[in-house]
């Protein structure tokens, strides 16, 4: 077996602070910071007791890749990639809200539909919809962000009534969720990929909305294989995936779904390796690069001299 990441745990010059993510660990040098990309995977917001070897180099490549192609659409927060696992950026205030958007019938969704739901965060998915049918205009379902626990489904008309942000914020954060979004479906059918549903996060610096976290990553977006997507859906088959949901439906199999007094099964090495490989895949089909796979056998002190290097670098 490969080894991987599981988490980093350094202490630099300079640095001001310190947060661990269920897959991130930050570390804080005042109104910058430094984003390293761990192999840990959660799902059901419970991080899997395996990490995913290059799972961390996959996410960084991938959100690098369109974080970069977006620039142009909304400011974003990243500055430099010293290394395949890190990512430096600028610190912003984080607007608690996650900016979910689904261009198709899928996942939360159709299991919210399925369950007899038409509603979702005020928002109205038809009748006679089947799994993975297209909205006719993409639907925006956005979550309240928890500091613990499962983020909350939340409609527009209650993130104005509770003062989450002013409605020009949630105006601009709509449009800027809008854009990318089309940005990132253009982007994927030129890879012969649908963007399915994903999500975007945004803070403030200096008064201004910036995107921030990953964007359009196996992580935090839903693919399908756009070959085939309307015969699939015409003699009821199954879209194939490129996504998490594969995790989540193995979870699922195995009698988990985050529910108190339910025990996370851990996965065997035959499926570990599956995971990687899905996670290489949908980097080299969503970039149309071949992914280098960086050797884990230095990669504490690899990573560690990146930052310093980086912070060391800057004028004092």
């Amino acid at each position: 077996m490969s080894e991987a990441l599981k988490e980093s745990n350094y202490s630099f010059n300079g640095q001001t602070d310190f947060y661990r993510g269920k897959v991130r660990d930050v570390y804080y040098f005042g109104d910058k910071m430094a984003v390293v990309a761990s192999d840990r995977i959660s799902a059901f917001d419970h991080i899997l007791p395996r990490a995913i070897p290059y799972k961390g180099q996959v996410l960084n490549g991938v959100a690098t890749h369109f974080l970069e192609a977006s620039k142009s659409i909304v400011p974003n927060w990243l500055i430099n990639v010293p290394h395949p696992n890190v990512a430096i950026g600028h610190r912003c205030e984080p607007i608690k809200l996650e900016m979910v958007i689904r261009g198709y019938l899928a996942g939360h969704a159709w299991r919210t539909y399925k369950s007899g739901e038409r509603i979702l965060c005020g928002e109205l998915m038809s009748d006679g919809m089947k799994e993975s049918d297209k909205f006719p205009e993409p639907l925006i379902t956005p979550a309240t962000k928890a500091e613990e626990g499962h983020d909350v489904d939340i409609s527009a008309k209650n993130i104005l009534a509770q003062e989450i942000v002013t409605e020009e914020v949630w105006d601009q954060l709509c449009n800027y969720t809008r854009a990318l979004f089309d940005l990132g479906t253009k982007m994927a059918a030129e890879r012969g990929l649908i963007l399915v549903d994903t999500k975007y996060e945004f803070g403030i610096k200096d008064g201004k909305i910036m995107l921030i976290d990953e964007i359009h990553t196996p992580d935090s977006s839903r693919y399908f294989i756009l070959e085939g997507y309307a015969e699939r859906q015409a003699s009821g088959e199954r879209q194939q995936q490129l996504s998490k949901e594969f995790v989540r439906e193995w979870l699922m199999d195995n009698q988990f779904q985050g529910l108190e007094g339910q025990t996370m099964p851990e996965m065997p090495d035959d499926f570990l390796n599956v995971v990687t490989d899905r996670y290489v895949d949908l980097y080299e089909r969503i970039t149309g690069k071949p992914f280098k796979k960086d050797a884990y056998a230095n990669i504490d002190s690899d990573i560690s001299d990146s930052i310093n290097n980086y912070f060391n670098s800057l004028p004092h």
